[in-house]
């Protein structure tokens, strides 16, 4: 096999072990609030929206140290422990307990910023500045299709369902455990690269597997990435980038767990609002797909680079963002177990709900994979740390999402979105200039990027 090829390989491994792990997760997600507000023991106080936002601010802190455990670990092994953690919240679901819940919650927190350190580390160690465009495009296709195939199960199983029994939680819950150890198990196949560097380069390519050395120079290299992380941080570019990246933590948050809560809390929907839950991620999961497709696999035919794609999320998030407003109840992501039968400016369409559902995913992909692009583009010689700070920035503005869904109703939620969007747009658009005339000053094709 050549070189690009086991590079390609890489990445398609990558992205179907992240595919298997995520379709657990994110389905688990998807449904956890509605399916704790169904729970019939007493005995369990927690609450999903509360869960998710430790696991966030868990994550965000994490992420300060992650660059270091990569470099000491490697990020292969990284990956495979961080997986088998994700393995065990979901498993908690199948006999809930409040502490169990909340414990689980702050170690996958941890394992998460491993997690997606490690995987920015691989992604860029098997890409070049003329594959970047291509390999983010194919791995986040890949990552993306996981809400395709639980959300699926999830639509026929509870298929006229009002309430989920306990029988339902467990078989969901068992599936959803195993779907997550094999992905976790498939990190294994991931390939080394072979040494390509000239003497006197710095030898990234060799961390992919973390090569065995001494422990001396493990700490050193850890306390080296710390450092680099916490001087990144204060540049121009990541300061900008970290606007638009805020708001990728507002709207993952948004359409991960509470749009799903509100889809299934509006009780003109009929026996039908619980199984929509399960279509609405379907279609998150088709815009996703489909964003992650076009723009990752046609990035090499894009002549005007990465901002008319962010420009087509904003506008796509903002349409989506009306529609809601007009289609939902204010009160549907704070209701009880019994539901909401208030009206927003329309009567509740399930066709604009999921249509919605499309464009969030659509919006999702645009942000997502370019601003992927551009951080293994900026900074291709030393990704982990860009990729580390992307992530804090990300799962800070998730977690604070995450609490503030507890008590905020719809309108302020979705106007939270709109003024943050508005902002991290412009912000992309500025870095994104100054990298096309960089690129330009090298004497680079800027359609290549």
């Amino acid at each position: 096999m050549s070189p690009e090829s086991k590079k390609l390989f890489n990445i398609i491994i990558l992205g179907v072990s992240f595919m298997f792990i995520f379709t657990a997760f994110q389905t688990c997600g998807n449904i956890a609030q509605t399916v704790i507000t169904n729970l019939n023991n007493t005995d369990f106080h927690g609450s999903g929206y509360t869960s998710m936002s430790i696991i966030y601010g868990v994550f965000s802190a994490s992420n300060l140290i992650s660059p270091s455990v990569v470099a000491i670990v490697g990020p292969q092994l990284s990956m495979v422990v961080s997986g088998i953690f994700y393995s065990l919240y979901i498993a908690i679901f199948i006999q809930p307990a409040t502490w169990a819940f909340y414990t689980a919650s702050v170690f996958i927190g941890i394992a998460a910023a491993v997690l997606w350190t490690a995987q920015g580390n691989c992604l860029t160690v098997n890409s070049d500045e003329n594959t970047i465009g291509r390999n983010s495009g194919v791995f986040w296709a890949l990552l993306q299709s996981s809400l395709f195939f639980g959300n699926l199960y999830i639509y026929f199983a509870w298929q006229g369902k009002t309430h989920i029994s306990e029988s339902d939680r467990r078989t969901v819950f068992i599936a959803l455990t195993v779907i997550s150890l094999v992905g976790t198990v498939l990190f294994f196949l991931i390939r080394k690269q072979e040494d390509t560097k000239t003497p006197g380069e710095e030898d990234s390519t060799s961390e992919i597997l973390g090569d065995s050395s001494s422990a001396q120079n493990k700490m050193t290299r850890a306390v080296a990435a710390f450092k680099k992380s916490i001087k990144l941080s204060f540049t121009k570019e990541i300061m900008l980038l970290s606007v638009t990246t805020a708001y990728t933590g507002l709207e993952l948050t948004f359409f991960s767990g509470v749009y799903g809560t509100c889809i299934g809390a509006v009780n003109r929907f009929g026996s039908e609002e619980k199984s929509l839950i399960g279509l609405s991620g379907i279609f998150i999961g088709v815009g996703e797909i489909l964003g992650g497709g076009i723009f990752g696999l046609l990035s090499k035919n894009n002549r005007f680079g990465r901002n008319p794609v962010v420009m087509l999320g904003i506008v796509v998030h903002f349409i989506a963002f009306y529609l809601i407003f007009f289609n939902m109840p204010n009160d549907a992501p704070i209701a009880a177990m019994e539901g909401t039968d208030d009206v927003a400016y329309m009567i509740p369409s399930k066709e604009v709900a999921i249509f919605c559902s499309f464009l969030l995913g659509l919006g999702d992909s645009c942000f997502n994979t370019q601003l992927l692009s551009i951080l293994g583009f900026l900074y291709s010689e030393d990704s982990a740390p860009a990729f580390a700070i992307f992530k804090f920035v990300q799962s800070i503005c998730a977690a604070v999402a995450y609490f503030y869904s507890n008590y905020f109703l719809l309108q302020w939620q979705l106007l939270i979105m709109v003024v943050v969007g508005f902002f991290g747009t412009i912000t992309f658009f500025t870095v994104e200039w100054e990298a096309a005339a960089a690129l330009v000053a090298r004497g680079s094709d800027y359609s290549s990027i």
